[in-house]
């Protein structure tokens, strides 16, 4: 839950019990949409300034994530600026109340969006991070937008500490998952801290029999086997899981990427799905293959905005107006339609696996990436509508090929996506979630495409 200091202004001369009435309103509005609220008003622009400097003392030492300013009327601008000038490092939301219609058709106003006009520019030349929200009579409240602000204000404080784990780094040589170091973390904030394979080994040759078949009965039991797999391939997505888990809770990862196929296929035999799967569903992490750094901090942006699992899905094929997306090894529970449904199974030289085979939840989605041009942040975002595709196989798995999980994804405008596409992996949100993650963008200085 976002938590917010929520400050209601009106000018001294306004009738008080008319600034308390809409204040009142405003902040129920708020907490009515699930937002923790540290509440002052009314502040007036009286003489002495004591509400002024009440509603300083009130919120200093405070922990919130935003600074509702909410303007119910007419206030000269010098007694907002007072207040917020002690918060300055806060993102705010500038917003304005309105007027009401009297049972005889009067409109009645306390000047509110004289207020906010006033103040929306002073904001800006003082380089508030803020939005500009503003009511009309006989619409819906603006409390919904405010909150939405909230939470992005929430997710951007949370981002500023966050660590992902990334043992290994650069999978298969690739260009489009590496990150650069210092500016993410000037601008978003995560920390990417690498790990080497030899740790996950050596956590792993220290995994006993027992610890291993217990995560087999209370976590790999709950799927839906198509074939048996081999006990072998069982005890590693165990035993992996476990030393990759006891790396991130010791350095409070809250995501973490392997290196696939150069690494855990390659050197230590064992394709990584089920060891993702378990690190998603039972510890809770935002998980992504092939050191995708990027990838694992579009997911965090994901799922502190949404609270979703921000799963990971890549291109297949372009349509004239869908893409096909799907993986090649796992999907989290949170998104299967279904059953959790596995099977063993091989592709090219490398060894066999558990492969995930379940059916991806399908709906209104957003797909978003982040990435980094010429060293400049932006978000490319489209929303579009996953339904489930038809029977399709990527050549080189054994016979019979699985039905590999994906989505084909409908897009208004499948060549301008394809004229932008940033990465062959997007990460996934259910919903229309662009207005949370364009107001978070523009809480980090990041741009939309």
């Amino acid at each position: 839950m976002a938590k917010a200091a929520f400050v209601g202004f009106g000018e001294v001369n306004t009738p008080i019990d008319i600034i308390i009435r809409k204040c009142e309103k405003a902040a129920a509005d708020l907490e009515a949409q699930g937002l923790d609220l540290i509440k002052v008003y009314p502040i007036t622009d009286d003489y002495e300034e004591k509400d002024v400097k009440k509603a300083v003392s009130a919120l200093t030492g405070q922990d919130f994530d935003c600074l509702v300013v909410c303007i119910a009327g007419w206030i000269p601008t010098h007694a907002v600026v007072k207040v917020t000038e002690h918060f300055r490092h806060k993102p705010m939301v500038l917003w304005g109340l309105c007027g009401w219609i009297e049972n005889d058709g009067r409109l009645v106003t306390t000047a509110d969006q004289a207020g906010t006009t006033a103040i929306r520019k002073t904001f800006y030349d003082l380089g508030y991070t803020f939005k500009y929200i503003y009511d009309i009579i006989g619409k819906p409240s603006g409390a919904a937008r405010v909150c939405k602000y909230a939470t992005a204000a929430a997710a951007a404080a949370k981002l500023r500490h966050a660590r992902v784990g990334m043992a290994g780094y650069r999978d298969m040589n690739l260009y489009g998952t590496q990150a650069d170091g210092p500016s993410l973390k000037r601008v978003v904030g995560p920390e990417i801290e690498t790990f080497e394979m030899l740790e996950l080994q050596q956590r792993y040759e220290k995994v006993t029999d027992a610890e291993k078949q217990a995560v087999i009965d209370n976590c790999i039991s709950k799927w839906k086997f198509l074939k048996p797999a081999k006990r072998e391939g069982l005890e590693k997505a165990a035993g992996y899981y476990l030393a990759a888990k006891a790396i991130c809770d010791e350095r409070g990862y809250e995501a973490i990427s392997l290196k696939d196929v150069d690494g855990m296929k390659k050197l230590l035999g064992f394709p990584p799905a089920p060891i993702f799967m378990l690190l998603a569903d039972e510890a809770g992490l935002v998980t992504v293959p092939e050191n995708d750094s990027l990838g694992n901090v579009t997911q965090l942006m994901v799922k502190h905005l949404t609270g979703q699992a921000a799963h990971y899905l890549e291109f297949y094929e372009f349509f004239e107006s869908s893409v096909l997306a799907g993986v090649p090894d796992y999907v989290p529970a949170a998104v299967v339609d279904g059953e959790v449904t596995v099977m063993p199974a091989a592709f090219g030289e490398l060894s066999e696996g558990i492969l995930n085979v379940s059916r991806v939840k399908g709906g209104e989605l957003t797909m978003c990436r982040l990435t980094c041009v010429d060293g400049q942040y932006y978000m490319h975002m489209v929303s579009g509508f996953g339904k489930t595709p038809q029977k399709w196989e990527e050549a080189g798995w054994t016979q019979p090929a699985p039905q590999l999980p994906g989505l084909e994804i409908e897009l208004d405008d499948v060549p301008a996506f394809a004229e932008n596409v940033m990465c062959q992996h997007y990460i996934i949100a259910y919903g229309d979630q662009r207005e949370l993650m364009e107001n978070l963008c523009d809480i980090l200085g990041i741009e939309v495409i």
